[in-house]
């Protein structure tokens, strides 16, 4: 069985192909710098060099495939939405063109939306354009990354994350780690067909306060949860270079989902998992605070 992953250094993406390798598998790597893949894997996979973008490399590594495990990663396009979207139509046309029979695409909680939620609108587009092949598809609508408090680290040592959610406001919140155990399961399963949605929502809906509750436990910080209002991340983000899209794009994500929003997948017994995020801190968060 061939298997091809994208974005196979990232969180989910090394996951996916450390138990793709446990199962018995040489999966197909589309990697954009093959350096960044470990020794210890470079010489059980089958490595082919670009990213997403390009529709050679995508063609060249799903020939002959029998299932794609594909990312939209951030695009340098300096609109993010349009960036993903392009990536998602080079994903459709290899899809189309080499006959990959089933897609698992990792998408994000808020893409049933299909616009006004920035970044995710492209997302959005993928899963449409995906859909359009005829392939299987899974379209994994993943819940709020553990992994995104590492970009505030500086803030997190001040003791202050924040939000422009309500502080009180639960949200799913998930370990990626466990994102590709359910990308996995479905790669490999012949269970399903067609179109298919599937939340992956952690294990509980938290919300920023109980995030900096749990992460002062942890870490032995005061941590205090604090909302911003969208103007002032908008200064930030200006600030920091971005240009009026990507602006934009970040902030839409919250405030696309911040009012009158409810998952086409809501939480279940299918979209919980397992690992919780006093767990991931302890092992990820409190060595680097």
């Amino acid at each position: 069985m061939k298997v091809v992953v994208t974005t196979p250094t990232g969180h989910v993406g090394s996951r996916v192909v450390r138990l793709l390798l446990q199962a018995g598998l040489r999966p197909t790597l589309l990697a954009r710098d093959p350096a960044r893949v470990d020794p210890g894997t470079r010489q059980r996979v089958d490595l082919v060099t670009g990213d997403q973008g390009d529709p050679a490399a995508v063609l060249r590594a799903t020939a002959g495939a029998d299932a794609l495990y594909w990312v939209d990663p951030p695009s340098p396009d300096g609109d993010p939405v349009a960036g993903s979207a392009r990536m998602g139509a080079v994903a459709a046309r290899a899809v189309r063109e080499n006959g990959v029979p089933r897609v698992v695409f990792q998408s994000s909680v808020g893409a049933e939306k299909r616009v006004g939620v920035g970044r995710i609108d492209g997302l959005a587009r993928t899963e449409e354009l995906l859909e359009q092949t005829g392939a299987d598809v899974l379209h994994l609508r993943c819940g709020y990354f553990f992994t995104n408090l590492l970009y505030d680290l500086d803030a997190l040592r001040a003791g202050t994350l924040t939000t422009t959610m309500p502080t009180d406001r639960a949200l799913p919140w998930v370990d990626p780690r466990d994102v590709g155990e359910v990308a996995v399961a479905n790669l490999l399963s012949a269970g399903w067909s067609g179109r298919r949605v599937l939340a992956v929502h952690g294990p509980a809906d938290l919300s920023f306060s109980q995030v900096a509750s749990v992460v002062g436990e942890v870490t032995g910080r005061a941590v205090a949860a604090r909302q911003i209002g969208d103007d002032d991340l908008r200064a930030v983000l200006r600030a920091a270079g971005m240009s009026e899209p990507q602006v934009e794009g970040f902030v839409l994500m919250s405030s696309g989902i911040r009012d009158d929003f409810t998952a086409e997948d809501p939480r279940s017994l299918l979209t919980t998992t397992p690992t919780t995020l006093r767990s991931w801190a302890v092992e990820h968060l409190r060595p680097l605070l």
